[in-house]
This record gives structure tokens, sequence and C-alpha cells, in this order.
């Protein structure tokens, strides 16, 4: 009975606009009509397929539009493999050929659960582009389509530093090396070879630092940091500055937790003060770093990991930070020993950074 009366079209209740679930008992090709059983009159009942009196079952509804639209290529999650399957032999059978295709990988969360909108563990990309540029989200997108990929919002820094890596890469690439390149994919061509002169990681850690409310506080130090810079002069890195902000202070901010240095983590970290008000002025951040890495090993870390973190956990108030070498000259060194200067005191934990 279900084969006799099943039709790909659904008929639409001239009433009620609902979309019914009906059986339909005759067809009509020479005035693209339908007839089928009221399923609550239980009347035969004529109704055009054209000018919204019907709606097309899914499937069916997939291969008109590759029919119709000429649609040569399209992308869609593994569980809709059947479906791609299904309205494939719809579009051959209209007479069309069913576009080229991939089948991608679900997105997984931080966890490596799937995202599931009942637990709201996912990721829009209306907020990937609140804090992250659309070239970052386009390589995201871009790698590894078939693999199952963690989508949360830590792997944004990442991205977009990866983003500037390829393009950067890309500029001195012979052809053939450039057309595997993400970047020339994403721009379809060979974008300009423009770097970010800070990294969008460190950018962030910045903005923790110093409290950002505006990227003006976060350009205060870009602009010592690299003199002749300016958001006229490099609206790119401009741009980067407010997503940063805009990423510390809906993600980071609610999330700091500082704690106090213990005895012995205070010795080292007035070592460390030592150290940096010791190096030349000119010192430059690779300097600056030997001297975080030479004080880690002269307090003893055998792991110096466990130092890194130290460091981030009472002078970042996180688990995770940045380059501190990179950072302290970012940073500014008298703002850098103030802040640690500030740790030791207490001044973190019982409040927060500042400018």
């Amino acid at each position: 009975e279900r084969r006799e009366t099943y039709s790909p079209f659904f008929p639409v209740c001239p009433d009620s606009g609902q979309v019914l679930q009906a059986k339909v008992v005759a067809t009509h090709p020479d005035r693209d009509a339908i007839t089928y059983l009221h399923p609550e009159t239980g009347a035969e009942t004529e109704s055009s397929i054209l000018g919204g009196a019907c709606k097309l079952q899914w499937k069916a509804d997939w291969a008109m539009r590759w029919f119709v639209l000429g649609v040569d290529y399209e992308m869609a999650g593994k569980d809709l493999i059947d479906s791609v399957r299904q309205s494939s032999k719809i579009c051959r059978a209209l007479g069309g050929n069913p576009p080229i295709g991939i089948s991608y990988e679900l997105f997984l969360d931080a966890a490596g659960e799937k995202i599931s909108k009942s637990k709201g563990n996912g990721l829009s990309v209306e907020e990937w582009l609140r804090y992250g540029s659309p070239e970052s989200l386009s390589l995201f997108m871009y790698a590894q389509p078939r693999r199952a990929k963690r989508l949360h919002f830590d792997v944004i820094p990442k991205t977009v530093d990866e983003y500037y890596a390829h393009r950067v890469k890309a500029s001195d690439q012979p052809l053939e090396d450039v057309l595997e390149n993400p970047a020339w994919h994403i721009h379809g061509a060979v974008p300009s070879a423009d770097s970010l002169p800070v990294s969008y990681s460190l950018l962030l850690n910045l903005a923790s630092v110093c409290l950002a409310e505006t990227p003006d506080i976060v350009w205060r130090y870009v602009s010592d940091y690299v003199p002749g810079v300016s958001p006229q002069t490099h609206p790119e890195l401009d741009r980067m500055i407010g997503y940063a902000v805009n990423y510390y202070q809906d993600r980071v901010r609610p999330n700091k937790t500082y704690r106090q240095p213990e005895t012995d983590e205070a010795a080292h970290i007035a070592a460390l003060i030592e150290a940096i008000e010791g190096l030349d002025p000119d010192a430059d951040a690779e300097a600056i770093q030997s001297a975080v890495y030479a004080t880690g090993k002269a307090a003893g870390y055998e792991n110096l990991r466990s130092w890194f973190q130290c460091l981030y956990e009472v002078l970042l108030g996180q688990s995770e930070g940045p380059r501190m070498g990179s950072f302290f000259a970012l940073y500014g060194r008298a703002q850098s020993v103030a802040l640690m200067r500030k740790a030791l005191d207490g001044g973190l934990a019982d409040g927060e950074a500042g400018t």
C-alpha cells in the first residue's frame, strides 16, 4: 500500500498551510498536479505541484536542486552518505549528473564528544568570526576534512597563527608547492606576504595581562614593541587586536584564576627578576627567553614545563601561555618586572594585573 500511494510530493494544505503526509492516488503530468486523499477528511483533493502548493521530500528535493541549479560540487557530512547516494540516483533518472562531492567527518567538542544542540557544546560560525578571521575559519575547514576534528574556542588562536604562517610561506614557494599550500586555496591565488609583527597568541596574552577593554590599550604596548606600526599602517594587525580583545573579554577574563607562588617558586621568580634586570638594555626576546630558561635550570627544574606553568599560573592566571621571552619583550621589561613584583606581593592573587 505504501508503494502504491507514495509520492515525493507532499501537498500543502490550502487551509492550514501544513505540509501533509498524504496518500497520492493519481498523478497528472499533463497539468503538473497530483490527487491525494486528505488525511483528515478522506476526500480526494487535486493539487498543483508548482507555486508552493507542494513540498518535495528531502532526498528528491536535494536531487532537484542539483538538477535545476546545475550544482557540480557539494560536500556533506558522513551522516548523509545514504542520502547522497539516493539523491544521485534521482538526479541521474532526471537526465542530470549528480555533483562531485566529498563526505566529511563530523565535528567533536573539546572532550572528543559529538557536538549536540541539546548539550550546547558547539561553536557557531558567528562565534568563530567574533574571535578570529574568516580566513582562519576557512583554514580550519580546509584541513583534513575526512578526519573528525575538535571544534572549540581554544583552537581559534592556533588556527589564526597557522593561517599567517601559510600565507607568508606561499610567497616564497615554487608553483608546484604553492598549489599544496592552504593559503592558495583560501584566496584562489598567491596571497600577499603580509605577516603579523606580533602573533595572535601573543596579542591574546597581552590583552589578558593589561586587562584590555579596548584595542587602544593593546596598541599602546604594540607600538612600543614595533616602532612605526599603527592601525593606519597595519590594518590587518588592528583587525587581529580587535579579535584578541573580544576573546579576552568573553573567553579569558571570566576564567582567570591567579595563584600565590609557593615559597620556593617565589624565590625563583625573584631570581628571574634579577636576571632580567641584569640584561643589556638592548636585549631582545631571544635574550630574555634565554634568561627565563637559565633561571629555571638553575632553580633545579628537571622538567622546565613545570617552571613555565608556574609563570603562567602566577603571572597570567592560566595554565598555558606564550613563549615568555617574547611576551616579556612585548609587554616591556619594566612592566614585566613590575608584574612579577606584584605577584610576589600577592597583588595578582588578590586582584588582577592591570596596565
